[in-house]
């Protein structure tokens, strides 16, 4: 019996996250520039013909796992920028954050293939390193004025928004380097420790 084109369609999306996933682990373990076309295909378990169908280039790949990472950035944005309680935003994202290192390698990989791109990138007229320093950048804007709605509040402890926001970042950045490291032995810290340095104690 042939199969419909939803089922080829189910099966073309599977592929091409066997490729994702391959990719972006090989880029993070052995470097964008140590790994080859080759290398995605062998730990995806297809051929490199069939990889080559799904993307063209080796940068192809790569700007769409970088692009999926900042789309998740964007979200992170406009979820600050709602009219919602600074307290509850950032605890349902320390949730998520800590959901996410705790159970699997995904958000750790993303957040360090991030980095890799901004540095591969760095001196070059490259758009895509434009929009992660813009989209950085608007990330810790959106979450300093979070932090300080939520001091105007009485939620958040007192001090200098911006350097706050830098070091809730620099933290989590640095969780999924030890995630990826450590592996086994990576223990992630509780919510309310990742949070310490900011709500209230009592609140």
């Amino acid at each position: 019996m042939p199969r419909t084109k939803e089922q080829y369609e189910e099966m073309r999306n599977a592929t091409r996250d066997k490729i994702r996933s391959a990719a972006m682990q090989l880029f993070v373990h052995q470097g964008y520039g140590s790994t080859s076309v080759q290398d995605i295909a062998d730990t995806a378990g297809i051929s490199i013909g069939l990889l080559y169908r799904h993307y063209r280039t080796k940068d192809q790949l790569l700007n769409e796992l970088v692009g999926y990472a900042v789309e998740g950035l964007k979200r992170n944005i406009r979820s600050f920028e709602s009219d919602q309680s600074p307290k509850q935003l950032i605890a349902r994202f320390i949730d998520e954050v800590y959901t996410d290192l705790s159970n699997g390698e995904e958000l750790a990989n993303l957040l360090i293939l991030i980095n890799q791109a901004l540095f591969a990138s760095a001196g070059t007229d490259s758009q895509l390193h434009e929009e992660i320093l813009q989209v950085n950048a608007r990330l810790l804007d959106a979450t300093a004025q979070l932090i300080r709605k939520g001091q105007q509040l009485g939620e958040f402890r007192l001090g200098d928004a911006k350097e706050m926001a830098v070091y809730f970042y620099a933290s989590i950045q640095g969780l999924a380097e030890m995630k990826i490291l450590l592996k086994s032995n990576f223990q992630m810290p509780s919510p309310s420790v990742m949070t310490a340095f900011l709500f209230k104690v009592g609140e």
